[in-house]
């Protein structure tokens, strides 16, 4: 029981000591309102022909669709996903760089259940939906914006310590599936598009 006070006291603190300011930019979607935390919102390429949406599926060695990736088809919008701030209650708008959890609106279909999750994670540099690694690094994403007066945006993730960051690109595997993946400097540019947006 302490151990576990402390630890949730040593995450407090960790995401505290990065707070932005109280003038942090507003994330937008595509049809001009802020990005509200609970609600869906599909993740697109920001260039068109650049891949479709954001979704899970099957990798490599997977028996279960635990990999986050880029829809190969630009027709593709994915799968819905939401936003949250895992120690703030009281805030509801979407700010650029506060630390988020991110999820998609439902699990991946595996057996047993136990093994996937909703939530967005980083084991070894790439973005999974697992409970069971032991390789998963604890942190956060954050959102930014790519330029001034522009819906473009990107995500990093950084780790607990906020030594580690990274920006969230795609790598083409041999298969050619478009994994999302930790990069330097390599981002790959998306929009937020309600799901009860009227070009949904």
């Amino acid at each position: 029981m302490k151990n576990t006070a402390l630890f949730t006291i040593f995450l407090l603190l960790a995401f505290t000591s990065y707070l932005p300011s109280a003038t942090a930019a507003s994330v937008y979607d595509t049809d001009g309102n802020i990005l509200q935390k609970g609600r869906t919102y599909f993740v697109l390429a920001a260039t068109r022909g650049n891949g479709g949406g954001i979704e899970f599926a099957a990798t490599g060695n997977d028996t279960c669709p635990l990999t986050v990736v880029q829809s190969p088809s630009g027709d593709s919008i994915g799968f819905p996903i939401r936003f949250s701030y895992p120690f703030i209650e009281t805030l509801d708008d979407i700010l650029e760089g506060f630390g988020l959890e991110i999820r998609f609106a439902y699990r991946p279909p595996c057996s047993p259940s136990s093994i996937a999750t909703t939530k967005w994670t980083i084991v070894n540099d790439a973005v999974k939906l697992t409970k069971t690694s032991s390789s998963i690094i604890p942190g956060f994403f954050y959102i930014w914006g790519a330029s001034p007066n522009s819906k473009d945006y990107k995500l990093e993730f950084c780790d607990l310590d906020n030594i580690k960051c990274g920006d969230v690109g795609i790598h083409t595997d041999d298969d050619g599936s478009r994994r999302l993946v930790i990069t330097q400097n390599d981002p790959l540019l998306v929009h937020f598009q309600n799901t009860r947006s009227s070009s949904a």
